[in-house]
């Protein structure tokens, strides 16, 4: 499976002017905000090595993350955990794709989504990918956005709560952050709707 740039060089053929990429990172971690990016390659100064963020180290998705605000359009938007216990992670995931679209300094024609959603009320036409992250390089970049920003948010939350070894597994539910939500409580960073914390209390 290769990430190309030929869906949006296929839209863009078709007419349509501006495509944009958007995916997020932070869906099914415990603690920690889901972050939404959507970015807009520049055709003539793309980036090499886009890829998905899952596929790259930590040193290649930081470099990729500068050269990508260097050569291209980005938003990026994040919605807090008291956000997410309120609406529910879905919809709270959809908000932020707007928001991100939104945010983008050209008027997009086409968004291309990472996964089965669309979010309602855009402003312009959107498609879903499957797998995209993997395909499409301005989903790729997108992902890589959304990471790397969320990923520094968890590194710097480590400062407020290191008992939880936020730097290390980013919020997502291992056996270490079980055993310190267990022995400490939730922080304001947790995500009080999802089950291994209803029953948590508050640090």
């Amino acid at each position: 499976m290769t990430c190309t740039y030929d869906m949006e060089a296929d839209c863009l053929r078709s007419g349509l002017g501006v495509v944009a990429g958007v995916d997020e990172a932070g869906r099914g971690p415990l603690a920690g905000p889901v972050t939404v990016a959507a970015v807009i390659l520049d055709q003539r100064n793309i980036p090499q090595g886009l890829n998905d963020s899952k596929k790259l180290t930590e040193a290649k998705r930081e470099a990729l993350f500068e050269a990508i605000l260097a050569t291209s359009h980005v938003s990026i938007v994040s919605v807090p955990p008291r956000e997410i216990d309120r609406i529910n992670i879905l919809q709270a995931t959809l908000r932020a794709m707007r928001f991100a679209v939104a945010g983008l300094p050209l008027r997009t024609d086409l968004a291309l989504f990472d996964g089965r959603d669309v979010p309602k009320g855009l402003g312009c036409a959107g498609r879903a990918v499957i797998g995209g992250d993997a395909l499409v390089l301005s989903i790729a970049a997108a992902s890589i956005m959304a990471k790397v920003t969320r990923d520094r948010m968890m590194r710097r939350a480590h400062h407020l709560y290191p008992a939880y070894g936020f730097a290390s597994h980013k919020g997502y539910g291992t056996a270490e952050h079980l055993f310190a939500i267990e022995k400490h409580g939730a922080t304001p960073l947790h995500r009080l709707s999802f089950a291994p914390l209803r029953l948590a209390d508050c640090a």
